[in-house]
């Protein structure tokens, strides 16, 4: 159970190597011992992380999982409750991909929307059932600044996950009053390895940062949150800027 200081006991990160996610692991083992268990492909990437979250004081396990595959997300969420309840878990998978590629490509686009849309419900509906099952706990998603509106920059990659914003925003509604929280955190650029020789927009910020805008959103059932905070006020004005407008600024 997560305590009164809002410290889980354990944790599950869909996307074992994200560093979002691994930074917010590390964030709540700051405060004490958490079980934390990455779900992702066996691979020497997800053992680095296996072994940097026990150096900082975790009890670490691995479930594999495959967002591509989704006839074993639900063996892979129910893998990873067997061991114990799970306090906090944390959709953090995604691919980004070459935006100009994507909207030409048939390929790479359908491997967007399998990913960061299609994997995304997926698992929400497993861990739904699960964390109904065990009566409690605390599902975070992390969709995208691009969600909200669609740029010609990286429309494919913004459609996918308005998608997976719109799912995880109604399933919070869906799970209302069964003690069950969901926050959808929305960070705008991240510098990660994803974003790795990419130009920096505007309000960037860092793996750190979103962790902690996630640990402090549980804590305070925050259903909805962006990172940094400021961007929350730039979406909503981009939101009602006129088209004509909006394809002329410099996104």
């Amino acid at each position: 159970m997560i305590d009164a200081v809002g410290h889980p006991s354990s944790l599950l990160l869909l996307g074992g190597t994200s560093e979002i996610g691994l930074a917010t692991a590390e964030r709540y083992l700051a405060g004490g011992p958490v079980r934390v268990v990455l779900a992702g492909r066996q691979s020497p990437r997800l053992a680095d992380a296996a072994a940097r979250l026990t150096r900082a004081g975790a009890t670490v396990e691995t479930v594999e999982f495959d967002a591509r595959d989704a006839a074993v997300h639900t063996e892979a969420v129910r893998k990873a409750f067997a061991g114990g309840d799970i306090d906090i878990a944390v959709v953090a998978f995604g691919v980004l991909g070459d935006q100009e590629k994507a909207w030409q490509d048939i390929d790479a686009a359908v491997e967007l929307a399998e990913v960061n849309y299609v994997a995304a419900v997926s698992v929400g509906v497993a861990l739904a059932a699960e964390f109904r099952r065990q009566g409690h706990g605390h599902l975070v998603a992390l969709s995208s600044v691009a969600a909200e509106r669609a740029r010609r920059s990286n429309f494919v990659y913004g459609s996918t996950k308005a998608g997976l914003d719109a799912f995880y925003t109604g399933l919070t509604e869906a799970l209302r009053g069964e003690g069950i929280g969901v926050t959808v955190v929305r960070p705008g650029f991240v510098h990660t390895k994803m974003t790795e020789g990419l130009d920096a927009a505007p309000l960037s910020t860092t793996p750190e940062a979103v962790a902690d805008v996630i640990v402090s959103s549980v804590s305070s059932g925050k259903e909805q949150a962006w990172a940094p905070a400021p961007l929350r006020f730039v979406m909503s004005a981009l939101r009602h800027v006129p088209r004509p407008i909006f394809r002329r600024l410099p996104l």
